[in-house]
């Protein structure tokens, strides 16, 4: 009797070992997708990671890098009908199967160590991995770390203050500090005098930050204020325009201007590339806008691509109230669609405007922390940030623009087509937003703040802590490779 059910048992065996893992795969990468999403869930990032991280150290017998692999690919399939609008589908591939193998890396070389060393201050493994990789992204890849898991707390703002010491490897670093002290703990036992000591040095450096931050956030709004008007309109006018086409965008602009001029707007802020024109019809687009400035004596800060020889030169105009052209910036960084037929610039430029240093960047610029913060060394009050979104990822366009506010110190003023109007302040706090809209277009008027720049330590020092898990990063993959596996638990 019993030889007849003794196989029972071990086909049940089977096929949960089967079985288990394709669900937590499953189950994890659904959820992982409301994280890794262009508007994430922000306290999911603080328990799907744990989660995943947790089954990668528990799994013996399984191919537990295929479970990684598997979830991340369920996850980042949140973002394929982005990727497949500003990027061929070959390319949009890549990029997910590239973001799988990052956490793939991560998880891998945080296992390596823990199961190595097993001792609870091995939890630090994760965060400094993720740091450093993030670091690196940021410094190295086309589009830097546009992904970082640390902008799924954009709006999470007593945590987010940290940036104005640490940038975003800051808020990083806590963040996956305390996905990586609950699945290390849960694996290694609870119990120990070590391990509750990393346990509380978790939580008190954790409340430490959001008591920093709340503290922070209850400075009172900036004292002086500047009317400033922002108008976008999501129709775009290209080379191929027809001419009535173009006077029904130029004549909706028009209006927009004067609006916001009768309501005591004292500088107006239009999106990036509202058109883009050929050289030869450049200046009558530059003498438009500068009899509209002198008409109703404002500034006004204008997206203009223009055509030359060798590539489009993706411009902002500043024009003074007297109707001069008083400064032209060239975007820095360009945007995947952009890196064929564009001219980058390499010039970054504030002035001042009403009395007050303003910098000006466009759109992808602010994506990069290292060119925020040489603005921030350029001591602006504010920035004037004309964009062009690509509707999908207005909120994260705009949320990853703020941190640089909150890095080094200034207000944004942001104006995208296809995404959000926005103001914040240098805490990261909302002023002001609205959503973008098509013809006759969506225009947002108010008072913003615009007090002196407030020096951060960010800006004075960078990011010394992106670099650090770097090395330390480094050292942990040679030490777990060199010490003695008989050493190990």
């Amino acid at each position: 009797m019993s030889e007849t059910c003794s196989p029972e048992p071990a086909v049940r065996l089977r096929l949960r070992s089967r079985i288990v893992p394709v669900l937590f795969a499953l189950a994890t990468g659904i959820l992982l997708r409301f994280v890794v999403g262009l508007e994430p869930v922000p306290y999911l990032a603080w328990v799907v990671p744990a989660l995943l991280l947790w089954g990668v150290l528990q799994a013996e017998g399984i191919p537990w890098r295929l479970l990684v692999i598997a979830t991340c690919l369920i996850g980042y399939q949140a973002n394929a009908v982005y990727y497949l609008r500003v990027m061929p589908m070959a390319i949009a591939c890549t990029v997910v199967a590239g973001q799988s193998l990052l956490w793939l890396f991560v998880l891998a070389e945080t296992r390596r160590v823990v199961l190595r060393v097993r001792r609870p201050w091995t939890m630090l493994a994760y965060p400094v991995f993720w740091v450093a990789v993030d670091t690196l992204l940021a410094n190295f890849a086309p589009d830097g770390n546009w992904a970082s898991l640390a902008y799924t707390q954009a709006d999470f703002l007593p945590l987010i203050q940290t940036a104005s010491l640490f940038g975003v490897s800051g808020v990083l670093f806590l963040l996956c500090l305390a996905s990586s002290a609950i699945a290390v703990s849960l694996v290694l036992g609870l119990r120990g005098r070590e391990n509750r000591i990393m346990l509380a040095g978790t939580m008190v450096l954790i409340a430490a930050a959001l008591v920093f931050g709340t503290i922070r956030l209850q400075s009172p709004p900036a004292a002086k204020r500047i009317p400033i008007g922002i108008a976008s309109i999501d129709d775009a006018i290209g080379l191929q325009a027809q001419a009535p086409y173009i006077a029904r965008i130029q004549a909706a602009y028009d209006a927009q201007l004067a609006a916001l001029a009768s309501a005591g707007a004292r500088l107006v802020l239009l999106p990036e590339k509202i058109a883009v024109v050929s050289a030869a019809d450049a200046p009558a687009w530059r003498e438009r806008f500068a009899a509209s400035a002198l008409r109703h004596r404002i500034s006004i800060l204008v997206g203009i691509g223009v055509q030359h020889k060798d590539g489009i030169a993706n411009d902002a105009w500043l024009f003074s109230p007297d109707g001069s052209l008083d400064a032209v910036y060239q975007k820095q960084i360009l945007a995947p669609p952009e890196r064929a037929g564009y001219l980058a610039g390499h010039k970054s430029i504030a002035r001042d405007i009403e009395g007050t240093r303003f910098g000006i960047a466009i759109c992808k610029d602010m994506h990069f922390a290292t060119l925020g913060r040489t603005y921030g060394e350029l001591h602006p009050a504010a920035m004037l940030v004309p964009a062009w979104d690509f509707s999908l990822d207005g909120w994260m366009g705009a949320r990853m623009t703020a941190l640089r506010g909150i890095e080094n110190g200034f207000t944004v003023v942001r104006a995208a087509r296809e995404g959000l109007l926005t103001v914040t302040d240098a805490y990261g706090r909302i002023v002001a937003e609205a959503d973008s809209k098509a013809l006759p277009g969506q225009r947002l008027w108010m008072s913003v703040p615009v007090d002196p720049q407030l020096p951060k330590l960010y800006t004075r020092i960078g990011n010394c802590l992106g670099w650090l898990c770097v090395a330390i990063g480094a050292y942990l993959m040679w030490f777990s490779r060199t010490k003695p596996k008989a050493m190990a638990a």
